[in-house]
């Protein structure tokens, strides 16, 4: 697998992060234990791709 191949999976994994982390934030019987971790992942993607990125 490319660099930039797997750039781009982690970008669309990032994405599919906010997407759960939105409707999770709407729900209002979701955990909020279960959010932050999403949160953190959310963050780890971010850095990996921008350390991949430069």
């Amino acid at each position: 697998m490319s660099v930039e191949s797997h750039v781009q999976e982690l970008r669309r994994k990032h994405q599919s992060l906010s997407t759960q982390i939105e409707a999770a934030n709407r729900c209002p019987g979701m955990d909020d234990l279960s959010i932050a971790k999403m949160k953190k992942e959310k963050l780890r993607l971010k850095e990996e791709i921008a350390r991949l990125s430069h």
